[in-house]
């Protein structure tokens, strides 16, 4: 397959049993091998600890899959990453209705219960701006339930989050062509940034 069919500025990587292994769990889970797969089975053991690292951090924050939807579309929004916009976006979506989705990927935080804007807001600033976070901010954290421990761990969680988006935005992975179908149509509309998706 050439760069070009899955936007990336790598080309698809020889195929070795861990790049198969990756691509069947792709297939299993999400019935097309993603972009972004393509990227990282360059070095199958990066991707491996990249995840394990996410999934540790969720699991001590003790995440839910709502939480984790409203902390990776407000983090990819913020920082203009359609592909995770759409992604996680399409998720939460289905968790807690397009209406909730849309709200968190266009920064509409009246439209949002205080647990889910306190997590909103967190996420935008430590993707925008972590030096410019406050006291009130981790207080409106830990008023939504959030103990310390699980306050350090989520932010472990969105900063993870932003290195893994930074990752497939420089080296171009576009989202995938599935979410021309696979997202909901007021998700697809509220993406209007970051790279288009690709035709392949």
């Amino acid at each position: 397959m050439p760069a070009s069919d899955h936007g990336a500025f790598l080309p698809p990587p020889a195929e070795t049993e861990d790049v198969r292994r990756m691509y069947d769990e792709d297939l299993a889970g999400d019935g097309f091998v993603m972009n972004l797969t393509r990227v990282w089975a360059h070095a199958p053991g990066l991707q491996e600890r990249t995840t394990a690292l996410l999934a540790g951090a969720a699991a001590t924050a003790g995440l839910t899959h709502r939480q984790r939807g409203v902390l990776v579309a407000a983090c990819a929004a913020a920082r203009g990453d359609s592909y995770c916009s759409l992604a996680w976006g399409s998720r939460l979506a289905a968790e807690a209705g397009d209406d909730v989705a849309v709200a968190v990927l266009e920064g509409r935080d009246e439209d949002l219960d205080p647990a889910d804007r306190a997590l909103a807001r967190w996420a935008r600033q430590v993707a925008r701006d972590p030096n410019g976070t406050t006291r009130e901010d981790v207080e409106a954290l830990r008023a939504a339930g959030f103990d310390d421990a699980r306050v350090l761990a989520l932010t472990v969680y969105v900063a993870a989050r932003v290195a893994f988006s930074a990752v497939n935005g420089a080296l171009g992975a576009a989202p995938d062509g599935a979410y021309r179908t696979l997202a909901p149509e007021p998700v697809r509309r509220a993406v209007s940034y970051g790279r288009p998706i690709s035709a392949g």
